[in-house]
């Protein structure tokens, strides 16, 4: 499945060095240096390769050009962890819990080496009933409220409605850090607002961080999480490839109850979109994801086949290049449905909710904003 540019050797020695496993050999490793640091670099995973590195050789044989990556990126990311303690704590002296989300929950509570967690913001979850004391408590920090897409409401009503806002910081070390605080726990176009767990139950499942205020999403919550949030970039897009780690040290790291999380995955009817967030890992990284789970969660033989076919066209690799047009992307989105009638609540959401999310009261305009939901859908990149 990982298919692209780069040659397919270097795709399966790659895959070897970032998968969560074991060691790189020491002739592999040495391969890997020596050609493979744009592949790493375009892919996101360049520090990771050279950890991999370093424990096979020793830091000695590895260069300086992979060795500072690896400490760039452990140095910006041991900065991030010690301002989401700080965070946790100013929030929760306001009686707010805060979970994190993502590559944030993954380098605090699971993964021992903050250099090989590369990621560009931290993700917060607090209930919706906090969402606005969280906000003053940002803002009261010297966070700026702001948005990274010209596309999102630059207000706290749009992000009351919509899921959650972007607040930005330059920390004392000058590392710029941007904090996406959520109130859904997966923000999405076309996620289904009955496709999301409900917030306040993640919150009350979730567990401790040792040393730490903030809290990690339970196993199977988590898992689900990164599955959805993977399909979300339609597994190739932007970060893409390293999108995958997510699942692969999720599953190796935390005890997952495999029978729980699958029926947790088909009551919230995401069976497809979590099958292939599972498959790929279990393909190219050799995660420990038991045949019976994928096969419970498969979908028809035709719909496998031919997305399997669409993301070996487009590659796993590469991220950053176009993989989409806008046609097939809305097509492809279709196909992460389980069935038409999910697709179909999708289009045509509850009122109340269609209401709440776009802010109008009166029943007369619902064919009016029923349409403005489906453009949004094909046409706006962001969380609506």
């Amino acid at each position: 499945m990982a298919e692209g540019v780069v040659h397919p050797l270097e795709i399966r020695d790659l895959c070897y060095a970032v998968a969560d496993s074991n060691s790189l050999d020491p002739v592999t490793a040495r391969e890997l240096l020596s050609h493979a640091y744009p592949a790493a670099r375009c892919n996101e995973v360049e520090a990771i390769v050279a950890h991999a590195a370093m424990r096979s050789l020793g830091p000695e044989e590895v260069s300086g050009v992979w060795r500072d990556a690896h400490a760039r990126n452990e140095a910006k990311i041991v900065s991030y962890m010690a301002e989401l303690d700080r965070l946790a704590v100013l929030l929760a002296n306001r009686g707010i819990a805060i979970v994190a989300l993502k590559n944030a929950g993954i380098a605090r509570g699971i993964y021992p080496c903050p250099g090989c967690c590369p990621m560009g913001d931290l993700d917060l979850l607090v209930e919706n009933r906090h969402f606005k004391s969280a906000h003053e408590v940002l803002l009261s920090d010297g966070y700026s409220f702001e948005f990274r897409s010209p596309l999102e409401e630059n207000e706290l009503v749009a992000a009351e409605r919509t899921g959650g806002g972007e607040y930005r910081k330059t920390l004392p070390d000058d590392h710029n850090l941007w904090v996406e605080l959520q109130w859904r726990p997966i923000s999405g176009r076309w996620i289904r607002p009955d496709q999301e767990p409900d917030t306040a139950d993640l919150i009350a499942r979730s567990v401790e961080i040792p040393g730490s205020a903030a809290r990690l999403l339970a196993p199977e919550d988590n898992l689900l999480q990164a599955a959805v949030h993977t399909a979300k970039h339609s597994y190739v897009r932007a970060p893409g490839f390293r999108l995958h780690t997510d699942v692969d040290r999720i599953v190796r790291r935390q005890t997952i109850d495999w029978d729980a999380f699958v029926e947790l995955v088909r009551s919230l009817q995401v069976n497809t979109a979590v099958y292939f967030s599972l498959a790929i890992p279990h393909d190219i990284f050799g995660s420990p994801i038991p045949r019976s789970v994928l096969k419970r969660l498969q979908p028809a033989r035709w719909k496998t086949k031919l997305m399997t076919a669409w993301l070996r066209r487009v590659g796993l690799l590469n991220p950053h290049e176009k993989k989409f047009g806008r046609v097939g992307y809305v097509c492809f989105t279709v196909l992460l449905y389980d069935d038409l009638s999910g697709l179909v609540r999708a289009l045509v959401p509850d009122p109340a909710w269609l209401k709440g999310r776009y802010g109008f009261s009166s029943s007369w305009l619902l064919p009016l904003y029923y349409a403005r939901r489906i453009f949004d859908l094909a046409f706006r990149r962001v969380a609506s």
